[in-house]
């Protein structure tokens, strides 16, 4: 069997040219990467703003397990398929992090015939923008820690400076640190700690902005800690946003690649959705609408994380109108939901994939309280039997659920024309009426109720002594009508990753509540999640080298 690698070598790429052609994109807007990659001018959005808003398709899938749910590797099956069938189609995803790449999870690029090429650049370096936020983020550090050693002019109190750096990368050792050591002239020493690239607020920013202004505005309203008087201090008192705005001018224009199938894909930001708000940047899809008819495109894990925060945080800031969604199921992961263990799924087991089927039916509940039609696709594996595909399709049957067979990973964008068909005549005969779950001006604790009740199926939410204290002090700062971002297992639609399934009678636990106002949302941090991953006992960057053609093998 062929590995993802060799499948996107075996493809003749197209000229990056042709692939912006293919959406009205003149070569004038184009800043190319090498033949199959290039950043989009900003300023392309001139020319299309009296163009029709596309329809804004939405995929997502039931809570993940390692057996693997292939929501990315639907999103760009999909988008191939529409285009099969005669659609105008781009498809928006997010750039992979080097720490899943090296680590546990993978590339974030689909997989089989159903990928984004180049998967190789993509999944490494791409164009340098996780480097940019890293050097960014980095760079705010080193402000910081030189204003205190300067004189400290802002009376910034060293025990509460809250930012972190960060390191594209899975490095536990790094978790907490303690920086300025060696003397006077090496700074004032201090604890500080990394998160991953992806978690940090700039990230976050750089995906929600919309235009260059709005980033520094966004950049500026950073908060990196409080002066010794308890004060909030931010990036706009240090006088450093614009520099942070510099380092980010080529970062913040859109990624364009393409599909296997040649469909135009913009791959732009990257935050994960346990730790982040998990969708891909807002000037992309906003550039990808007015190009193309249908724009396709994906959240991060369980509709609990990356559905709930790109409805709740993305599509309000920027005011999307999503149209429809697609619920990604596997029987493999539903079966491991009914409980069955990972060395057993090959085994057909009808009984526990019925079981785990209320994993599937809490999602399509949530994605119901937000007024949006859904379609559910069932992304089908080899060891899947006729029996179970059946009885999973009979099961969306009783309930009154559109479903559809895809194997797009096998057959590309035609394992994918039934998904299609059912999803545009989803938009054309089911109005979408989208609301988000809450108001903004609810307290902070109801806005954390309704998402850990509706979404999550709690039957209560409990609160550390922090967190009750930062939920405090964040009200008395003005904050408390922004939007909130959980930081909750992905595994899980609790905040334990043990309970599989639909838990029930279970409690969310609010540990700690931070700023991130540059994004414009709270972050509430559950159970027991974290915002620097660790490496696995056996990492992927293990089988990974180069040939004697000095090109990349063991890449998934």
């Amino acid at each position: 069997m062929l590995s993802d690698l060799d499948i996107a070598k075996q493809c003749q790429l197209q000229p990056i040219e042709i692939i912006a052609d293919q959406v009205g994109i003149d070569q004038a807007f184009l800043e190319q990467y090498g033949k199959h990659k290039a950043k989009v001018s900003l300023d392309v959005m001139e020319t299309v703003k009296d163009q029709r808003e596309a329809n804004l398709v939405l995929v997502t899938s039931i809570n993940p397990t390692p057996a693997g749910e292939g929501k990315s590797t639907v999103t760009v099956g999909l988008a191939q398929a529409m285009k099969q069938l005669g659609h105008s189609v781009s498809c928006c995803l997010r750039e992979p992090s080097l720490g899943p790449v090296m680590g546990l999870k993978g590339g974030a690029t689909g997989g089989g015939y159903s990928q984004v090429v180049p998967m190789e650049d993509i999944n490494l370096h791409f164009t340098g923008d996780i480097h940019a936020i890293t050097a960014a983020n980095n760079a705010l550090s080193a402000f910081i820690d030189n204003h205190v050693f300067q004189g400290n002019e802002l009376n910034i109190d060293v025990r509460r400076i809250t930012w972190k750096r960060v390191v594209d990368l899975n490095d536990r050792a790094l978790r907490q640190v303690i920086v300025g050591l060696g003397g006077v002239k090496q700074g004032v020493p201090r604890e500080d700690g990394f998160n991953i690239t992806v978690a940090s607020e700039i990230m976050a920013i750089l995906c929600l902005a919309t235009d260059y202004s709005d980033l520094k505005k966004r950049l500026n309203r950073i908060i990196i800690g409080y002066n010794t008087s308890g004060a909030p201090v931010t990036v706009e008192d240090l006088n450093v946003g614009g520099a942070l705005t510099l380092l980010l001018k080529e970062a913040f224009k859109p990624n364009l690649v393409q599909t296997l199938e040649g469909v135009p894909a913009f791959i732009h930001g990257g935050p994960f959705a346990n730790i982040a708000h998990g969708c891909n940047s807002v000037v992309a899809t906003k550039m990808a609408s007015k190009l193309t008819d249908y724009v396709v495109t994906e959240a991060g894990f369980g509709a609990d994380l990356g559905a709930e925060k790109f409805l709740n945080i993305k599509a309000r800031q920027a005011d999307l109108d999503p149209k429809a969604v697609v619920i990604v199921a596997t029987i493999r992961a539903l079966k491991m939901h009914g409980g069955v263990a990972k060395d057993q799924l090959e085994k057909a087991n009808v009984e526990a994939l019925l079981t785990g089927l209320e994993n599937l039916k809490k999602h399509t509940e949530t994605i119901d309280a937000f007024g949006l039609p859904f379609v559910i696709a069932i992304n089908k594996f080899t060891a899947d039997t006729d029996e179970e595909i059946n009885a999973l399709s009979e099961w969306c049957e009783d309930h009154d659920f559109k479903v559809a067979l895809t194997d797009v990973w096998a057959n590309g964008g035609a394992g994918g024309q039934a998904l299609a068909e059912l999803v545009v005549q989803t938009i054309e005969e089911k109005e979408a009426n989208f609301r988000p779950l809450y108001h903004l001006e609810m307290t902070l604790e109801e806005k954390i109720e309704a998402v850990a009740k509706k979404v999550y199926g709690a039957k209560r939410v409990d609160y550390s002594t922090q967190a009750k204290n930062d939920i405090i002090a964040l009200k008395e700062q003005g904050y408390g009508n922004l939007g909130i971002c959980m930081a909750k297992t992905q595994y899980s639609l609790s905040d334990d990753p043990e309970k599989l399934g639909r838990p029930e009678d279970f409690t969310i636990t609010i540990r700690e509540c931070r700023p991130s106002i540059g994004a414009g949302f709270i972050v509430c941090l559950t159970g027991d999640v974290l915002t620097m991953p660790g490496l696995p006992k056996e990492p992927a960057a293990l089988k990974m080298d180069i040939d004697d053609q000095h090109q990349a093998i063991g890449l998934f």
